[in-house]
């Protein structure tokens, strides 16, 4: 049985980059850092969720080939690698405080059905949204 998410890996094209973004930028807190066996190691998590890492991974060898590689950086570059969303309590408060940390958006936050939203890039491409979400009703049964 699956009991949830353990771990998102977020294609990256340099590591120092995606460290200054996350972690820097992002107020991500690093869980790991280290080369081991020609791979480099890091993850990330947001301080108020641990239980859910990202791993920031270089596409290539040794996990995928130098072809496949070209391509999944080809597709981070160009934006088609929508990761997710980032939950927030106050999408404009958060929005306000990430612009004035040099985070650049693709969309102000905006009301939407399921609350406030708003979007972003990472440094290489990968597109996010930042989420408040409104309260789930359930109706009675």
């Amino acid at each position: 049985m699956i009991t949830g998410m353990a771990l998102v890996c977020v294609n990256v094209l340099d590591m120092d980059e995606a460290r200054d973004f996350y972690v820097g930028k992002l107020g991500f807190e690093i869980d790991i850092d280290q080369v081991q066996d020609g791979f480099h190691w890091m993850v990330v998590h947001a301080p108020a969720q641990p239980e859910v890492p990202l791993m920031l991974v270089l596409p290539g060898p040794p996990v995928v080939d130098g072809d496949v590689a070209n391509q999944l950086r080809s597709l981070v570059a160009t934006g088609h690698m929508s990761v997710g969303a980032f939950a927030t309590q106050d999408c404009w408060a958060t929005y306000r405080d990430l612009r004035a940390r040099g985070v650049e958006f693709i969309e102000e936050p905006e009301e939407r059905f399921y609350g406030v939203d708003a979007a972003f890039r990472d440094p290489f491409g990968n597109h996010w949204r930042l989420t408040q979400r409104k309260p789930i009703v359930t109706p009675p049964r």
